[in-house]
């Protein structure tokens, strides 16, 4: 037998109009219809007070209890609606909080499907940029033991192109490494003292040919006699000024100009790199910093890179307590730009230049 609000108002309200009508009834010179009207409007008001209070209190936060139970026994986590908090119906407080673990159960349930997701897409992305190289390299060699190694110009022209392709995949397997071990923590950042002009300027050297190559010119805002000092990790750094200029150089375009320029603010140094190249659609803006994403796959193979540089920049300017920013437009180039933390000159520096004075 199941009991429900009218039940249960129906046996409360008939108890009371008993016990009232029987107290009068026990009372000297209480007329008998007197005695009937106390029993049915107590009853009636009884019946209509008792039932309102026990569907709105009990049977109705029960029967949400029962729903919330049944969504989640069915795993339908998602229909559970969020429950506000009571302090007045211990009911409520249970329904809120069943509500409550259900959210939490569900957003677990979203960020482990997101997860999956993107694991099965960055294996697929890596299945395919391994690929290329090792299929490269795997044809050059076989040709060349199928007979070509005897002829001398086939088999050095095959070589390099096969070490060539190695040299790919030693840079995608070592990017690799590096945005694995960041994100597990494996890696700890060495802050030192250095001067950023210096580095960027190293960085433009070691790019220069391939600036030269791609007719990019490269100029840098400061002179070399006026350091700007940071605290940060000196090669983590260049790696990331390295990626970002290379990446300018790849892909603003022939004859495009890429300007590097660095500005101390209060207690922190702006970073700048930006180009008048092509620019990154506005569609693609958000998404650049992911591991393997190319804004143009078509150019992919002719670049070379890992389609990791980005995604490390990020990281690494992250594990400085930054932010990599980034703005651009169509065919009015792309500038990027972060904040490292300001510093003093290294004191071996300090004394060089006071025993020159």
């Amino acid at each position: 037998m199941t009991l429900n609000s009218k039940g249960l108002a129906l046996i409360l309200a008939l108890i009371i109009a008993v016990t009232t009508t029987t107290a009068l009834y026990l009372t000297p010179n209480v007329p008998d219809r007197a005695i009937f009207l106390t029993f049915i409007l107590s009853f009636i008001s009884g019946f209509s007070i008792i039932r309102v209070m026990a569907e709105l209190l009990f049977f109705k936060e029960i029967n949400n209890i029962y729903k919330a139970l049944e969504n989640v026994q069915d795993q339908k986590l998602a229909s559970i609606t969020q429950i506000k908090k009571s302090y007045f119906n211990p009911l409520k407080k249970i329904n809120q909080e069943i509500s409550s673990y259900a959210n939490r159960k569900q957003n677990e349930i979203d960020e482990l499907k997101k997860m999956a997701a993107f694991r099965r897409e960055f294996i697929a992305d890596v299945s395919h940029e391994l690929k290329t190289p090792i299929f490269s390299a795997q044809g050059f060699v076989h040709t060349l033991l199928d007979g070509a190694i005897d002829n001398e110009a086939v088999r050095e022209n095959f070589l390099k192109k096969a070490a060539k392709s190695l040299d790919r995949l030693d840079i995608l397997v070592q990017d690799l490494m590096t945005i694995t071990q960041i994100e597990k923590g494996e890696i700890n950042m060495h802050f030192e003292p250095f001067d950023l002009v210096e580095l960027s300027a190293e960085v433009m050297d070691q790019l220069e040919k391939k600036a030269h190559q791609k007719q990019v010119k490269i100029q840098l805002f400061n002179s070399i006699d006026h350091p700007i000092y940071v605290s940060a990790d000196y090669r983590r750094i260049y790696q990331v000024i390295l990626n970002l200029l290379a990446n300018a150089i790849n892909y603003a375009g022939t004859g495009a100009e890429v300007i590097i320029k660095i500005t101390a603010s209060a207690k922190k140094i702006i970073f700048e790199l930006g180009d008048n190249g092509i620019g990154i659609p506005e569609k693609d803006l958000s998404r650049i910093f992911e591991r393997f994403y190319r804004v143009d796959k078509s150019r992919s193979q002719e670049t070379g890179g890992s389609g990791l540089g980005l995604s490390i920049v990020k990281h690494i300017i992250e594990s400085h307590q930054s932010k990599i920013n980034v703005e651009s437009s169509s065919k009015k180039g792309t500038k990027f730009w972060f904040l490292l933390k300001a510093s003093a000159p290294p004191k071996s520096e300090t004394k060089t230049a006071v025993s020159t004075k």
